[in-house]
């Protein structure tokens, strides 16, 4: 592990979270005699900005007055066309993305209950004493209701765009984690890392969480349950193909806890009811409501205590305005309640 010691990001997550307990044998997620309420969350559709933006606080206000729990937004600050030598990615280069912490800042005013978050914010793609400044903002102008979700990204063209190195994002991202905490809570920062270092810095003001401002970590692959381990308040995942898969990155984080001296138990879990669709059985998954219902309860008996409905996937399933949408994660939300608390 690169830069600053892992000892202080394993000291500040003293919130416990349904999910990984301390031991190895696979989660069930709950303590003897426990039932935690397993959240649900939204991922925010981007395309309600075509409606204008009375449109997008309209979607925010329902979506909290409907009675779901979080906001994420999705992250990308543009997208590669495929060309020679480069693959084309999951999503067409013209999908539209509204930039993450800014769309947040709008959201933040037309709401007062939910919690808001990215899923995920590419982090090494961005200068963290920028990042920290911005989500220290945010949480300070929301109420303290930030929950900042990273990730390393995968999209090699958009580091380019951007000026950054995809090669190092990994080392990088375990830097920023850590240099983004003491930012808000040192009065001083003094951060010897050797891709950010800083000397006799300050940054007021702190966000009202301080260092506890939860950050969560997505990714699928053992660099990214590593570093949920080490250094994450949650992991994020964008899919849990099966039960087995599940145990299999469940048990890594674990592992990687209980090497870096944490309680596993403190780690949140969070997964996509299912990834984004890429083609037209996965296009009609939101609109099979009972199928919605059954895979939330398939997540909370794995042991994730939060479910994130993913909002553009409502509207590709046929929900084609900001009203129907609404109509839509209305009535899921309904009957995900009645069948699961």
């Amino acid at each position: 592990m690169r830069g600053a010691s892992p000892a202080p990001a394993a000291q500040a997550h003293p919130r416990r979270e349904p999910g990984l307990r301390r031991r190895r044998a696979p989660p069930r997620g709950r303590r003897a005699g426990h039932r935690a309420r397993v959240k649900l969350s939204v991922e925010f559709p981007s395309v309600a900005y075509r409606e204008g933006p009375g449109a997008v606080a309209r979607m925010a206000r329902a979506i909290e007055q409907i009675g779901y729990d979080h906001i994420d937004v999705f992250d990308h600050v543009v997208m590669g066309y495929p060309i020679a030598g480069r693959a084309a990615g999951p999503y067409t280069p013209t999908m539209p993305i509204l930039e993450a912490l800014m769309t947040l800042s709008h959201l933040a005013a037309v709401t007062s209950r939910v919690t808001l978050g990215t899923e995920v914010l590419v982090l090494p793609q961005r200068h963290p004493t920028l990042v920290a400044k911005q989500v220290s903002t945010l949480d300070t102008l929301s109420g303290g209701r930030v929950r900042l979700g990273v990730g390393v990204g995968w999209q090699e063209s958009e580091y380019e765009a951007l000026g950054e190195d995809f090669r190092t994002r990994g080392a990088r991202m375990d830097e920023a984690i850590r240099l983004l905490r003491a930012y808000w809570s040192d009065a001083q920062v003094d951060f010897d890392g050797p891709h950010y270092p800083v000397t006799a810095i300050a940054m007021e003001p702190k966000p009202p969480q301080g260092r506890r401002l939860p950050i969560w970590i997505g990714g699928m692959s053992e660099p990214a349950w590593r570093r949920v381990g080490w250094l994450g308040d949650g992991w994020l995942a964008s899919r849990v193909e099966d039960a087995a898969g599940a145990r299999r990155a469940l048990d890594a984080i674990r592992r990687h806890a209980e090497a870096a001296g944490r309680d596993p138990a403190t780690i949140g879990l969070q997964s996509m009811v299912a990834p984004p669709p890429r083609d037209a059985e996965g296009k009609r998954f939101y609109a099979e409501h009972d199928r919605v219902v059954a895979r939330v309860a398939e997540l909370e008996k794995l042991g994730f205590g939060w479910a994130a409905l993913n909002a553009t996937a409502v509207f590709q399933a046929g929900a084609r305005s900001v009203d129907a949408m609404i109509d839509a994660l209305g009535t899921l939300h309904g009957k995900i309640r009645a069948a699961v608390g």
